[in-house]
């Protein structure tokens, strides 16, 4: 059976990739200017080694914390962002991604400015919900990252927006299909309402279905946990986690290297 671009890329038949989400960047209402750019370096750092030591296949880096959430990001974050993943580059031995919520172009400039293996947004779709109304167009996307130089970072579509829904709603697996035919992702995500809530398993094995045979992997994006890891990875290719691995299973604690360790090991009771 030929390997997906991601198994290659982790060396895992079924790719867990684990969240490391920043504390607040200059420039958005909850940074701690008193504590300053050095006080988020030492937490993402933490929180890295913590995801390694654990086991992880890979790592994403994530503005989690710039709250309220815009669709566009600030100058200032994304520089501050870039810094910080440059800070830690010597200390990865997993493949990296990033994400810089929720805003495409920013994601592919900073993924090709750090040497991003990958990076996920909402590349596609138009959706209303809690930040307002967007649109995002694939083919933006794509020639973006061919003005910028960065072909060679991979693109993942989350094509259910969380806290929003479709303006034109489609079921997902028809989504999924669509994407698939007409947008080039390199995998698909799948997510629940909001961070930390799982897609339904059923939902994850329609959208499998719908796109058996492409050759597109399927990655559960939140509310993958212990619990379900071994039901959702039956359908999925992998996971993109992140909320179930801190401290008390709150997005915004530290990593807890005790829950990396005990997801993965049932990880690998899927062959993963």
């Amino acid at each position: 059976m030929t390997q997906t671009w991601l198994q290659v890329l982790t060396g895992a038949p079924k790719p867990i990739i684990g969240m490391v989400h920043l504390p607040a960047l200059p420039g958005t209402p909850l940074y701690d200017a008193g504590a300053g750019m050095a006080s988020i370096r030492e937490s993402v750092q933490r929180d890295l080694e913590a995801l390694q030591a654990g086991g992880i296949h890979a790592v994403m880096f994530c503005n989690e914390n710039d709250r309220p959430y815009r669709l566009d990001a600030d100058f200032a974050s994304v520089a501050a962002m870039s810094d910080v993943v440059a800070s830690v580059r010597a200390e990865l031995s997993v493949p990296f991604g990033v994400n810089m919520l929720w805003d495409p172009r920013a994601t592919l400039a900073v993924a090709a400015a750090t040497g991003a293996d990958f990076c996920r947004e909402i590349f596609a779709g138009a959706f209303a919900g809690d930040f307002g109304i967007w649109e995002r167009t694939a083919g933006d996307a794509f020639r973006y990252r061919r003005e910028i130089g960065a072909e060679r970072v991979r693109m993942l579509f989350n094509i259910n927006a969380e806290f929003a829904q479709q303006l034109a709603p489609r079921p997902i697996a028809e989504v999924a299909r669509s994407i698939a035919f007409s947008s080039m992702p390199d995998a698909i995500l799948v997510s629940g309402g909001i961070t930390g809530r799982a897609a339904g398993e059923s939902t994850v094995a329609e959208v499998a279905e719908a796109i058996a045979g492409t050759g597109v992997p399927l990655l559960v994006n939140t509310g993958f946990r212990a619990e379900n890891a071994l039901d959702l990875l039956r359908y999925a290719d992998g996971a993109i986690v992140g909320t179930s691995l801190k401290v008390d299973g709150i997005t915004w604690n530290p990593v807890d290297p005790a829950r990396v360790r005990a997801l993965m090991t049932i990880v690998g009771q899927a062959g993963a």
